[in-house]
């Protein structure tokens, strides 16, 4: 099953498109700022075993197009991913601090969106696994007859 991924206990394909934006959607995500980004949210996922399909970051938003291990939700990849960003870029970045006062340097809101096989592909995969079932069975029944 070529295209996905193996956990210990899970064989999986749970891929998401994520888009968020800064607060007030400033345009702060530029010059040194969107390569640390970048930097960031690499370690934040290697950290939780996500893998990066394709990414941009854009001077006022962010696009992830990312592979989830089942065990973490989109929104606690969001959580992640925002939170852990926000803090480290507030304490590397003094300036970011002029326009965001707080903790908070990404809006409230985000977009996630799943990407998956489409449904013709999932019924031939049924209806290939249900076909392999009758051939192992008839050559069970046919192994039984000749001992």
């Amino acid at each position: 099953m070529e295209g996905y991924n193996n956990s210990s206990h899970a064989k999986y394909r749970c891929e998401y498109h994520f888009v968020w934006v800064p607060k007030y959607r400033y345009h702060v995500l530029v010059k040194d700022i969107k390569p640390r980004l970048r930097e960031i949210l690499m370690e934040l996922c290697e950290w939780q075993d996500i893998k990066v399909i394709e990414g941009a970051i854009c001077s006022d938003h962010v696009h992830m197009y990312l592979s989830v291990p089942p065990k973490h939700s989109p929104s606690f990849v969001m959580k992640i991913l925002k939170g852990k960003s926000a803090e480290r870029l507030r304490k590397e970045f003094p300036e970011l601090g002029k326009k965001y006062w707080g903790m908070h340097i990404w809006a409230r809101g985000y977009f996630v969106s799943t990407v998956g096989i489409n449904s013709t592909v999932i019924q031939n995969y049924v209806k290939e696994q249900a076909e392999e079932q009758i051939r192992e069975e008839q050559l069970r029944l046919w192994k039984d007859d000749s001992e």
